[in-house]
């Protein structure tokens, strides 16, 4: 998609996209321990941003939402939800992307359609950070990941964005935790823990979490894991296939 925003920008009436709607994606990445979100910068200013984009008028919203996340990832086969619909009047602000095309040395007409108001559609995902491939576009400096205890300044709501789809995650973490594709197909006990942990920010008692998960009805019991001493290996774990 390294065309789309030039063919966005030089499209001053917005021809070909859905007037007013708009798509910002939170992609958390876990990997060792830790929850990290993808990041965009624009080239020649000071501006962060979540990766987003337009529905195109030929488009399904959900179709959208994973070409923007194909875009900035290379992944497909992944966990997308959609979690809330941005509209208050207060995120409106043109500022920011006049910023953004005048770095690129395009001063946009006041009636240009990305200087409307748009409502924005909000969709998580959580993914292997080591399987993605960070992909700026045309437009960007970099898109990287960064820890969401160190999110520089974003641009116009979308820390609150980030923050909604957090909680979002943490409140459906159980009911969805198989479309995660987090772990690997086979895991412990103890690799799910830690995954629960890092998304909840908090640790949990491990008789406790055990007795838990066992009773979602979600885990099958497989093997041991071979760590060299028999009578301390865990049991390896996999989600039962849901239809």
């Amino acid at each position: 998609m390294n065309n789309e925003f030039i063919k966005q920008e030089t499209n001053v009436t917005g021809e070909g996209y859905l007037p007013g709607l708009a798509i910002d994606t939170v992609i958390f990445g876990f990997h060792d321990d830790k929850l990290k979100v993808l990041i965009l910068s624009y080239k020649d200013t000071s501006l962060y941003a979540l990766p987003g984009g337009f529905v195109h008028t030929e488009e399904d919203v959900n179709e959208a939402a994973r070409r923007v996340l194909f875009s900035r990832t290379g992944l497909t086969n992944i966990f997308l939800d959609q979690f809330y619909v941005f509209g208050d009047k207060s995120r409106y602000d043109a500022s920011s992307l006049k910023t953004i095309m005048k770095a690129r040395g395009f001063t946009p007409p006041e009636d240009h359609w990305l200087l409307k108001r748009f409502v924005s559609v909000g969709y998580y995902a959580l993914v292997d950070f080591t399987k993605a491939i960070p992909t700026p576009d045309s437009i960007s400096d970099s898109c990287d990941w960064f820890s969401l205890d160190k999110l520089p300044p974003l641009m116009q709501d979308h820390r609150q964005i980030i923050d909604k789809a957090l909680q979002t995650l943490q409140a459906n973490l159980d009911h969805k935790l198989i479309g995660f594709n987090l772990l690997s197909d086979d895991f412990t006990m103890g690799d799910l823990q830690r995954l629960y942990e890092t998304v909840l920010n908090k640790k949990l008692i491990r008789a406790a979490f055990q007795r838990k998960m066992l009773g979602l009805g979600i885990l099958e019991r497989i093997a041991k894991k071979w760590t060299g001493g028999a009578h301390k290996a865990p049991y390896l774990y996999r989600f039962i296939a849901r239809d």
